[in-house]
């Protein structure tokens, strides 16, 4: 099984995961859709409390956008955001669990993409309320309309909104792949243990010139 780059690949871990028989390949499409999550000022910059600093996987996203812009391959952005109503009061369950993300207010900074990636009128939104970009969404069904036949994911954050929606992927019958380099996290640990265990069980981690490579080539 070819692991992602970090602490938990040993071994012993490798063949405890083959004997169980995870981490086959999962095959490359030539109709390729790029999903990037939740890479919104809220996320990717460190002043707002739910941030950190993913300048550099920003960066890797949007190498990975221009790519699919200059092929015409297909981009989806997602984006959590709330309602007043919603922010304030307790009808979702996860702003129970995490009231930090009570401040992705409609129409404030926190929800707006990040200015450094470039979005055009051609690409496609996604607003959710909760971790996957499917949950209560049409992303499923866009993706069907759009052809997709390989799903590349990238964003924020890895252990969460990343992870929720590769999983939610593959489950809608979508071979997933996930952009390491164009991930981001909060820490360091969660981010290489959700990595592994999408390797291990529900997608491809792949390298960041590969996914530009596929996105390039898209029929």
């Amino acid at each position: 099984m070819n692991a992602p780059e970090n602490g938990l690949h040993g071994s012993e871990t490798d063949q405890t995961y083959a004997r169980a028989g995870f981490g086959a390949a999962v095959p490359r499409g030539t109709a390729p859709v790029l999903v990037v999550v939740d890479l919104t000022r809220g996320f990717t910059e460190p002043d707002f409390p739910s941030g950190a600093d993913l300048s550099a996987e920003v960066e890797a996203a949007g190498a990975l956008v221009r790519a699919a812009h200059e092929s015409g391959a297909p981009v989806v952005y997602t984006a959590i955001s709330y309602t007043a109503a919603e922010a304030d009061g307790d009808a979702i369950a996860w702003l129970r669990k995490a009231p930090g993300m009570r401040s992705l207010r409609d129409g404030s900074a926190e929800v707006a993409l990040d200015p450094r990636l470039e979005r055009r009128d051609t690409d496609h939104l996604i607003v959710k309320k909760g971790a996957s970009a499917f949950h209560g969404t049409s992303l499923a069904a866009l993706l069907t309309g759009l052809g997709a036949d390989t799903v590349l994911v990238c964003g924020a954050t890895t252990s969460g909104c990343v992870r929720a929606t590769a999983v939610d992927a593959v489950q809608s019958g979508f071979n997933t792949l996930v952009v390491r380099e164009a991930c981001g996290d909060r820490a360091r640990g969660p981010h290489d243990a959700a990595l592994f265990d999408l390797q291990a069980k529900y997608a491809d981690v792949i390298g960041l010139s590969e996914g530009v490579e596929l996105l390039a080539k898209a029929r």
